[in-house]
């Protein structure tokens, strides 16, 4: 069948469609009902009877596939590597799963996860699925306010950790962040198991903190618990939320049909192959696709502890590539511009082979056309960019390699996959509009498997956040347009849209246009308060390695370049050239963070910031630039 059959059927008939492909998920009991759709929920495979980290794990030991390499540990950070064999994660995994059992978890309850980019991540929250306790990973970077606020909300009875992570060469101590964070929440959990790390080792509560290495010596394996398609698998709170933290539930049978048809139809990866997932365990991709669905396919997995540049070069990637034959590759296209800026002409590329890899994903964030094509001509490999969110799971628009390839059409994430009925609305009226029109991207009710249940114990901020406002769809908060081929434009979240003199436009669309400037590594651009027009645009621009020319002639080529693709209209001509980007830890960009300063309002600083001294440089050139505006002005 053609993409556009495949995707036709799934509209015309979900059930059907997704029952089909929940033929290759191992159910216990087959659902009651493919889709109860009598309230905004929407649940999935509803009576079925199933058990996730049985489908990743116990299925393939049970298939013969014990032997085969499910996961590789590769850490520059600490010089180690090591590997797993379907058969030997599985049994570590029962044995952590009885250490939960024998401290009092049982299905339902919740468990946090604050960890680095280390085996034992996985194996906690694949132990959590086997006895069908919910997991919360919570990004091991996050202070301890942060970390605080997920125990009040979740309320997990226990809390595994790791003794430290490592930042390039820092040691971050895990364990007093964690003391602090359990004294500020009102929720007290019951026991700490912790990860005594080489690197660093904790002080331990005796009344509370339990040795996870020694415990596990001494437990003895548990099977899987079956749980109900229905039943929660995992709480993710959403990264960069401001105030009280928004948990999103997924739930275990329909995610484990989407991660299914995930990699078979869009990544194209078969049972052995591997898959090298360059995110954090802490984000839904890694969720996703570091953990679920490379393990759900009988695929190798790797779990890397250390950055794209910097342990030790740009090299990182293609050193991992070349050394396990990596078949698909996924990352953030800030990783590639990091790799970029820091070698722009890919010479570290030079002393490896890329031979095994047949493609390139690209998602968490808009991947502007000349980083697309930039990583096309250093690799000579498709580079398939997908657009998704935490609450989808899964890529709601993505190039289904392994259903039909689709031709790229750079900036476009390419089509909706099967299940997402996106439409472009009108963000004042909700009226659907043609191809080419610019509007709020939201899908059409029902979501598909994968998606969001609510979120977590506060089905008022799942309505008001994502229904309410056009009654019949999901609002995904990101502006953009369908060409009259189908293909999907994300042009930024709703509040990237400026109004300039009255006029809408897109900073994403800005973004991309300044990212063609052969100088410029990457670029935010902002809207800042502005007396005549109300708004107008603020460009941020960091060069490539080794650019030496005067910043005025380069800040004035792309003023010239953004007037030349949108027009005076525009009213670009505000721009600045810095050292770095402030970002999240996940490689978002801190876009709202920049408007505040150059606004002159409250600046909330987000826990999730990667660098803080980065805002600083940002703040004194927007300074320099002469805002924010006094009262005079």
């Amino acid at each position: 069948m053609t993409y556009a059959e495949v995707y036709k059927e799934s509209l015309d008939n979900p059930e059907s469609f997704w029952a089909k492909a929940a033929q290759k998920v191992h159910w216990y009991n087959e659902w009651d009902k493919v889709l109860d759709s009598t309230d905004e929920h929407y649940r999935w495979f509803v009576g079925g009877c199933m058990n996730t980290c049985y489908n990743a794990l116990d299925l393939h030991v049970h298939n013969g596939r014990g032997d085969q390499l499910a996961l590789i540990y590769d850490s520059p950070v600490t010089d180690t590597k090591k590997k797993y064999t379907y058969k030997k994660l599985r049994d570590r995994v029962a044995k952590v799963a009885g250490i939960l059992s024998n401290k009092g978890v049982i299905k339902g309850d919740r468990v946090i996860i604050y960890m680095p980019m280390i085996p034992e991540a996985v194996i906690a929250m694949l132990a959590c699925a086997r006895i069908g306790a919910i997991h919360s990973v919570v990004f091991g970077g996050f202070a301890s306010h942060e970390l605080a606020a997920r125990i009040e909300d979740a309320k997990p009875r226990v809390v595994m950790t790791a003794s430290c992570g490592i930042e390039v060469s820092n040691i971050i101590e895990y364990k007093p962040i964690l003391d602090e964070a359990i004294k500020k929440s009102t929720h007290k959990p019951t026991t700490c198991i912790v990860w005594q790390r080489p690197q660093f080792k904790a002080s331990m509560l005796p009344w509370r903190d339990v040795d996870w290495e020694e415990e596990e010596e001494k437990t003895r394996p548990v099977d899987p618990v079956p749980v109900l398609a229905t039943d929660p698998l995992y709480i993710l709170y959403t990264s960069g939320t401001t105030g009280s933290p928004k948990g999103v539930i997924r739930s275990n049978g329909g995610h484990s049909v989407a991660m299914k048809w995930s990699m078979d139809n869009i990544y194209n990866a078969k049972p052995g192959d591997v898959f090298f997932t360059a995110s954090d365990v802490g984000w839904v991709v890694g969720h996703s696709y570091i953990v679920y669905a490379p393990l759900m396919n009988g695929c190798t997995t790797i779990v890397y502890e250390g950055k794209p540049v910097r342990t030790p070069n740009p090299s990182a990637f293609w050193r991992i590539i070349d050394e396990y034959k990596v078949n698909v590759l996924f990352s953030a296209p800030t990783a590639f511009r990091a790799i970029r800026k820091e070698d722009p002409k890919a010479s570290w590329l030079k002393q490896f082979t890329l031979e095994s890899l047949r493609a390139i994903f690209v998602a968490g964030e808009r991947c502007d056309s000349d980083t697309l094509k930039w990583i096309m001509k250093i690799t000579k490999k498709p580079v398939i960019d997908n657009w998704w969110q935490t609450e989808t799971g899964w890529a709601i628009a993505a190039n289904p390699l392994g259903l039909e390839e689709q031709v790229v059409k750079p900036g476009s994430p390419t089509k909706p996959m099967p299940g997402f009925n996106l439409k472009v609305l009108d963000e004042e009226t909700g009226k659907e509009l043609g191809a080419g029109k610019k509007g709020a991207l939201c899908l059409k009710l029902p979501l598909p498997p994968a998606s969001l249940m609510g979120i977590w114990e506060n089905d008022e901020r799942y309505r008001r956040g994502y229904l309410d406002k056009f009654p019949g769809y999901y609002v995904t908060g990101d502006m953009g347009y369908i060409d009259k081929d189908g293909y999907v434009f994300v042009l930024g979240r709703i509040d990237g849209i400026i109004n300039v003199a009255g006029h809408r436009l897109s900073t994403g669309e800005m973004e991309e246009i300044i990212a063609k400037h052969p100088d410029v590594a990457e670029c935010a651009v902002i809207g800042v308060n502005d007396a005549l027009k109300g708004e107008i645009p603020m460009g941020f621009i960091v060069l490539k390695d080794g650019i030496e020319r005067d910043h005025r002639g380069i800040v004035d080529g792309t003023v010239a370049l953004v007037r030349q693709e949108i027009g005076a209209v525009a009213s670009f001509k505000v721009a600045t050239v810095v050292s770095a980007l402030p970002k999240t830890k996940s490689g978002k960009i801190l876009r709202k963070t920049l408007k505040e300063i150059a606004d002159g309002v409250n600046v909330n600083i987000p826990a999730t910031i990667e660098d803080k001294s980065v805002l600083d440089i940002c703040k004194e050139a927007i300074n320099a630039l002469g805002y924010p505006k006094t009262g005079e002005e």
